[in-house]
């Protein structure tokens, strides 16, 4: 199952979850299929298993349909109580860098207020001049949990996402005593998208093709295979410090090709189109602005 948020096109206040239907013809309205259904993910995810069923039976039922050019996709989870953030995670990422394996997960955050839809433009900061593309792989969180051991880690978890971790490198390494927070976290600077799909719908989510382009030029490939962390060490992890709500965002790190690491450095400018892509799960495509 494929989980979207979105709004009609005019309507940008009417937000309303979808499932998209089997064969690619539009989403299913869960509220226009049964009215007691909640309008945004947070509150859907809140209601556990009687959401799910529901989506599950508006999808075999294939009524309610919005087709595609009549909806607009907004991020698949707005306004989350956590955005988790997983540095350093990828094996061939810490070696571009000539950095160490971490041996226990790099954890960071990005305000809730960053996140932007899959289509939505990247503003570039005013103070910035070094604003970089980071692909990464993103999941939500479905069921509360606090201390959630690995092996029961993925029946917390209720879809899978794209993400790009937009990052400001001279706040993130030069100033604010290199503290990472303010140089993720201006508005704008996590795309996500462009649908939660259920983890039953993966083949593996640890073998999966992950790559950026900027101006339809690849600068980031690799796989999911390459993360330190999986993704059940990571739920496990996080939830020793605090208590997994559902619709937290987790961010689970980058590949090599970043632009701070070339030579010369690269960032982004006005005008740029950036585009994320995992294989089995989708792609987001976000112009600069």
């Amino acid at each position: 199952m494929r989980l979207v948020q979105f709004c009609r096109h005019g309507d940008a206040s009417g937000v309303r979850i979808g499932v998209e239907h089997a064969e690619g013809q539009g989403v299913i309205d869960l509220k226009a299929f049964d009215i007691s259904m909640p309008s945004t993910m947070k509150e859907f995810l809140e209601m556990g298993e009687r959401g799910i069923e529901c989506a599950q039976r508006a999808l075999s039922s294939g009524r309610c349909m919005v087709a595609w050019s009549d909806l607009k996709l907004l991020a698949p989870v707005t306004s989350p109580e956590k955005v988790v953030c997983v540095g350093m995670n990828y094996r061939d990422h810490c070696l571009e860098q000539n950095a160490p394996i971490p041996e226990e997960p790099v954890i960071f955050s990005k305000f809730p207020s960053s996140i932007t839809g899959p289509y939505d433009e990247i503003t570039l900061p005013v103070n910035s001049n070094e604003v970089d593309w980071e692909v990464e792989m993103a999941f939500v969180i479905g069921r509360r949990g606090k201390h959630i051991k690995e092996e029961d880690a993925l029946s917390h978890i209720v879809g899978f996402t794209v993400a790009n971790d937009v990052s400001a490198r001279d706040w993130q390494m030069q100033r604010n005593g290199k503290q990472w927070l303010l140089g993720k976290t201006f508005d704008t600077f996590c795309p996500l998208g462009p649908a939660l799909v259920s983890p039953g719908m993966l083949k593996d989510v640890h073998k999966l093709g992950i790559r950026c382009l900027v101006n339809g030029a690849v600068v980031q490939e690799s796989n999911t295979d390459q993360m330190i962390f999986k993704t059940e060490k990571v739920v496990a992890w996080v939830s020793q410090f605090v208590t997994l709500n559902p619709g937290d965002v987790f961010l689970t790190g980058t590949p090599p090709g970043v632009g701070v690491f070339r030579k010369p450095p690269v960032f982004l400018q006005r005008g740029d189109i950036v585009e994320c892509q995992i294989d089995e799960i989708g792609s987001i495509r976000n112009t600069v602005v």
